[in-house]
């Protein structure tokens, strides 16, 4: 009865006191403990008060990993909605492809999982809590198994010749030494994403890569400028000059503040010979930017006329269709379902703002079916308007609305899709079985054709990207929320023509 009480005691000591004791026996051991199994390896890391990297079982200190030597990366934080998220993507490619750096490809968040503020009324999130907010939430998507590339779900392969890539869990994995297994679908993530699991890694990473924990020369640069003191620009002959957009006497009043924005040539300030220029990390916080007020918000980069190389890779991203997966969907949903030609209603009714322009939205639909029909008519074909209905008001909640009308006039065929429909449910999981994310950027040497058995995770939520893809292929027209970017997106889909069937 005594064992328990005695184990009780030695817990409750020091390993410190014991440590070279513990040390002088371990190395008269360690042959042969080296002949043991692997269990052997995880109860040294434990008896030790330190983790060492060379045995794979800590975090090291700056990407430790020798497959990451001599490379450099540019790390920055989504935010907002999809189509904000793609957005930052585009401009993060830039400056990846400015500043000869690798692009580290986030995941998808949350809607609003993670919010910037309001550049114009300058109230933001400061980068470094806007990078940990990211962490926290893609350690959130991992728990709970529900992870995504924006490399699995957006077309990367325009720009993969042009700008040096590495997946999320690649790099976390391989540079901070921690497990991303569990944001992995198929195997070879789950072959490229190993690490430790130990809580005190993940939060050293999420220190190291949030800048919340300092910097470290020659490790991270933590971009600490953002949209209230600056416009990123390049070769533009202004760097330094004052933007356009600044602050009113009142809202400095206000709000007391005295920010100044200035424009400044992102290529001087972290490129060559800059204090950047030798961190192995650059870390950004949002590049997320929107023209205001004549000016940019943050990042007014949109054509470079004197470098030929920028210039392709400006032209590149202008747009980046969706994953094949996501199109064929699209594709097969009009051809099969809907089989005629057909119109195309987006309508943004719940969301922010839009919640409260359901008459302007309403009106723009009625607009848009009266010019359908009256080109029906000149062309004399019968029978109703096709269309396909994407919005975020459930149809348990279109009674006493104009959709309710629409539904029930004879005049019109509508067709809607939903997240547990088939045509659905398969897309996603062929999308997530090609892996694109990851083989869309830098891949270990030794590892890169492993595969591992991965655990059970969820299949991402596809519907927003195949109902765009739908629209796209929309022969009588289109007609989108007035002011909704997922209304951009499929305008713009629509203008490059990517739906050929």
């Amino acid at each position: 009865m005594d064992l328990p009480a005695s184990r009780g005691r030695w817990r409750r000591r020091s390993a410190r006191s014991h440590l070279p004791v513990v040390v002088a026996v371990l190395v008269l051991l360690l042959p042969t403990l080296l002949l043991f199994s692997s269990g052997y390896s995880t109860m040294l890391r434990a008896l030790l008060p330190f983790h060492s990297s060379a045995s794979g079982g800590g975090v090291p200190q700056c990407g430790g990993s020798a497959e990451l030597e001599g490379e450099r990366f540019l790390l920055y934080a989504p935010h907002s909605g999809f189509s904000n998220q793609v957005g930052e993507l585009r401009n993060a490619a830039v400056a990846a492809a400015l500043l000869n750096r690798t692009l580290v490809v986030p995941p998808v968040l949350d809607h609003h999982a993670v919010v910037l503020g309001s550049c114009p009324k300058f109230r933001v999130t400061d980068p470094a809590s806007l990078r940990a907010a990211v962490w926290d939430h893609v350690m959130q998507l991992l728990r709970e198994g529900r992870y995504v590339s924006m490399g699995d779900i957006v077309d990367l392969s325009p720009i993969k010749s042009m700008v040096r890539m590495i997946d999320f869990r690649v790099f976390v994995s391989l540079w901070c030494g921690v497990g991303m297994q569990k944001a992995c679908f198929s195997g070879l993530c789950c072959g490229v994403s190993g690490g430790s699991s130990m809580p005190a890694d993940y939060n050293r990473c999420r220190a190291l890569l949030s800048g919340l924990g300092g910097s470290e020369k020659g490790c991270v640069y933590p971009v600490q400028d953002d949209c209230r003191t600056t416009v990123w620009t390049y070769q533009q002959n202004n760097d330094g000059v004052l933007d356009q957009f600044q602050p009113d006497e009142e809202l400095k009043r206000k709000k007391k503040i005295s920010y100044v924005r200035r424009r400044r040539d992102m290529y001087k300030a972290l490129g060559p010979g800059s204090q950047a220029e030798d961190a192995t990390l650059l870390a950004f916080g949002t590049l997320f930017s929107g023209p205001y007020k004549g000016s940019e918000s943050y990042f007014d980069i949109h054509e470079s006329p004197k470098d030929q190389r920028i210039q392709s890779v400006l032209e590149k991203i202008e747009f980046l269709p969706f994953a094949p997966e996501i199109m064929a969907a699209g594709r097969e949903f009009a051809k099969n379902k809907i089989k005629e030609p057909f119109l195309c209603a987006q309508l943004r009714l719940l969301d922010g703002q839009f919640k409260n322009h359901w008459k302007t939205t309403f009106s723009a639909l009625k607009e848009k079916l009266k010019a359908v029909e009256l080109e029906i008519k000149r062309n004399k074909n019968s029978g109703p308007v096709h269309m396909f209905i994407m919005t975020d008001l459930p149809p348990a909640s279109w009674t006493k609305t104009y959709l309710a009308n629409v539904a029930k006039d004879e005049r019109y065929k509508l067709y809607t899709l939903k997240e547990s429909d088939e045509l659905v449910l398969q897309a996603a999981e062929r999308l997530m079985s090609a892996e694109h994310g990851v083989r869309s950027g830098f891949l270990p040497k030794a590892i890169e054709n492993t595969k591992k058995d991965c655990g059970p995770v969820q299949l991402p939520e596809v519907l927003l990207y195949v109902e765009e893809s739908v629209c796209s292929c929309a022969s009588l027209g289109f007609i989108g929320t007035a002011g909704s970017t997922i209304a951009g997106s499929i305008e713009t889909m629509r203008k490059n023509n990517v739906c050929k069937w």
